[in-house]
């Protein structure tokens, strides 16, 4: 699993620019995503802006003092820009949509990250990733989310401010403010919440249409107890490890930490933003025997299965 945050992008663009035409007199993104990188790109080049539909339609966006800069001139070199390629589908939708315009343009097609497959829809990318990809910009709205753990706190709304195992706790448990709402239902949250609060938590989840599958929590009596247990990420390692979760969005980097290297899986945390993976090394041993030796690992993976 790759995870691209958007510093990574933007670093990819701006290290890329010898690339980019720069005669290019309109950028037009193809949403959402896609407008990410093109606003990157017209803010470097300091080039017009637009969106795929707005683009079929004569309609260009307003701009900031510095495009006066720019002298009056008639669009005739396009970019079309999204923010990645994979099958294609998106692309050839965007060609699909501009193709009674497109013979009026000189029309360059660009995304930063593509496929081995997807390099064959662009005139011209950044870099090949062909691994499973995860980005900071959607992940919250990516189906991954339906085979993932996630926390509660740091995440879908900020840390408590004062758990007093009481009164000012359970007002907070109630009325936090959301930081992130998934589009997407989540498989499982799991979160160090004692179980006594699960009640006001799934009300809180339901307020913000929150949707998931399991909700799993923490069976102590009370605060005191769980501090003194203090297993914390061991605890949510150990779920995640025995789930079928491929990945776990975690807001503390010390838990997230424990969390990758007991399970030996995928981590994304909040506070650092940062994929932790440690590959255990019975992994190790398999990859690098289906890689140096593809068609013997072949034959034992075939021979073991058969006994």
């Amino acid at each position: 699993m790759k995870y691209v945050t958007i510093a990574d992008l933007s670093q990819q663009i701006l290290q890329s620019l010898d690339i980019i035409p720069h005669d290019i007199d309109l950028i037009v993104g193809i949403p959402r995503s896609g407008l990410l990188p093109a606003n990157i790109l017209a803010l470097y080049l300091n080039v017009q802006l637009t969106d795929i539909d707005s683009f079929t339609e004569g309609r260009i966006y307003g701009s900031g003092y510095r495009m006066n800069s720019i002298e009056p001139h008639s669009i005739k070199k396009v970019l079309v820009v999204d923010d990645s390629v994979c099958s294609g589908r998106a692309m050839l939708e965007a060609k699909s949509k501009i193709q009674h315009i497109a013979p009026n343009y000189e029309i360059t097609y660009f995304a930063p990250i593509v496929s081995s497959r997807g390099r064959d829809f662009v005139d011209i990318f950044c870099t090949v990733i062909d691994e499973y990809r995860v980005f900071e910009w959607n992940v919250f709205h990516h189906k991954i989310l339906s085979n993932a753990c996630i926390d509660i706190d740091g995440v879908l709304c900020k840390d408590p401010d004062v758990d007093d195992d009481g009164p000012i706790y359970r007002q907070f448990i109630s009325t936090a403010t959301p930081l992130i709402i998934p589009t997407v239902p989540v498989k499982t949250i799991v979160s160090c919440r004692l179980e006594k609060y699960r009640e006001l938590t799934v009300n809180w989840l339901r307020m913000n249409s929150i949707s998931y599958e399991e909700l799993i929590m923490l069976d102590f009596p009370d605060k005191a107890t769980r501090v003194k247990w203090g297993r914390h990420g061991e605890y949510k390692a150990d779920f995640y490890k025995n789930s079928t979760a491929e990945l776990f969005i975690e807001s503390s980097a010390s838990q997230a930490e424990i969390i990758a290297q007991l399970s030996h899986k995928p981590v994304l945390c909040i506070e650092t933003n940062q994929l932790l993976f440690y590959e255990s090394f019975k992994e190790q041993i398999k990859r690098r025997a289906s890689k140096r030796a593809p068609k013997m690992y072949q034959w034992l993976k075939q021979l073991i299965n058969n006994v």
